[in-house]
């Protein structure tokens, strides 16, 4: 046993980050020798490097010794700032590849406990009312300017990502999918998902929908890459590696299960889903008239792996559980207005909103009119 100076319980119970648990693994001369002989393992697997019996087995015997050490028990936050130095340790801990969908261990990620909350402007609602109800993207795009955060980091790797375009340079791909990670990071989910996966009816509405990540540098290359490429190359980055052991977690199909999911939590695959934009495995979807999305990659003169690359491709393009929880957001997201009284509708804002109730009850100091509680209720059901 590795003289930690925590338990797994006592770990669980206060939360100790990997960053900190590091810093109380790393003054125990035991357990800094087997975190060390980790490290050493875990690079060789990030290299693809073959590993000798003899250095097989050292490994696996510092996977042993470590087994009871805070360490094991740690968890990252996408939010956090220092997310790439988390995800190291957590990798280095588990570094062995166990039977799973993938091979990959389980999702890194732990998420954070409360959403961020946001401001009602009833004056900018009611103008939304009058602009292009017909495309539900543009609605989007115009709720996302409700929230100062959205808007901005919208702006900025929109900016990112279209820098150079009108000369005819190539964009800087890596900054455009470091910006992209910051507004899906960043941004509340109740904007960021209305612009993703808003529901379309005809291919103008559908353009927009796939544009949503400028997919000319986050998504598309003038050549498409060989798929195991694009795995190679996400295995190598802690942080694409992690979000696709969270996607791969979270939308695993599972073929007898009625929400076609493994884990039955739409909610959480359609959020590992956006984790893995801004990723070298951006996925984006393939036209304008369906919601099938796909990695921008082949499987041509894939050889022997052939099989192996056609199953990179199917975790996006013909995987059922990412498909059926877009189908039931979409669903659950329609909205038919019905004519109540002011008062009632006011009860309704109140009383069932969880997430904006709190809000409300400090900024309406006195029932909305009917056609505002109606305009509010539209955007929170959208």
């Amino acid at each position: 046993m590795l003289g930690t100076g925590l338990t797994a319980d006592s770990e669980r119970r206060t939360h100790t980050t990997p960053c900190t648990a590091e810093k109380i693994c790393l003054m125990d001369p035991a357990c800094n020798a087997t975190y060390q002989a980790l490290e050493n393992c875990s690079l060789d697997k990030t290299r693809f490097l073959p590993l000798s019996p003899d250095a097989r087995a050292r490994c696996w015997d510092a996977k042993l010794d470590l087994r009871s050490s805070p360490l094991l028990h740690c968890k990252c936050h996408r939010r956090m700032r220092r997310q790439k130095h988390c995800l190291r340790i957590y990798w280095t801990v588990h570094s062995s590849f166990t039977h799973g969908y993938f091979n990959l261990e389980t999702s890194p990620y732990e998420d954070p406990a409360n959403e961020e909350p946001w401001k009602i402007d009833y004056n900018k609602l009611a103008a939304l009312v009058s602009g292009d109800s017909a495309n539900p993207c543009l609605k989007a795009t115009h709720f996302c300017s409700l929230n100062k955060k959205c808007v901005h980091l919208r702006t900025y790797y929109a900016s990112s990502c279209t820098k150079g375009a009108e000369s005819g340079d190539t964009c800087d791909q890596r900054k455009c999918h470091k910006r992209l990670r910051q507004f899906f990071e960043k941004v509340p989910e109740d904007f960021t998902k209305r612009l993703l996966f808003c529901p379309c009816q005809d291919e103008l509405c559908g353009e927009r929908r796939r544009k949503t990540i400028v997919p000319e540098c986050s998504f598309q290359d003038s050549i498409k890459p060989n798929c195991l490429l694009l795995l190679d190359s996400c295995i190598k980055d802690h942080i694409c590696k992690s979000r696709l052991a969270d996607f791969q977690q979270n939308c695993e199909p599972a073929g007898m299960s009625p929400d076609g999911c493994s884990q039955h939590n739409h909610a959480a695959c359609l959020k590992a889903y956006m984790g893995m934009i801004g990723t070298a495995m951006t996925p984006n979807y393939v036209g304008n008239s369906s919601t099938e999305v796909s990695l921008w990659c082949t499987c041509e003169n894939s050889g022997n792996q052939q099989e192996e690359c056609d199953q990179i491709r199917s975790m996006f393009i013909s995987n059922k559980c990412l498909s059926k929880c877009y189908t039931t957001r979409n669903l659950g997201h329609r909205f038919s207005i019905i004519k109540f009284k002011p008062f009632v509708v006011f009860q309704i804002l109140y009383h069932t909103a969880p997430a904006y109730s709190s809000n409300l009850r400090h900024q309406i100091k006195k029932p909305p009119s009917l056609y505002n509680c109606l305009i509010v209720m539209y955007f929170l059901c959208i």
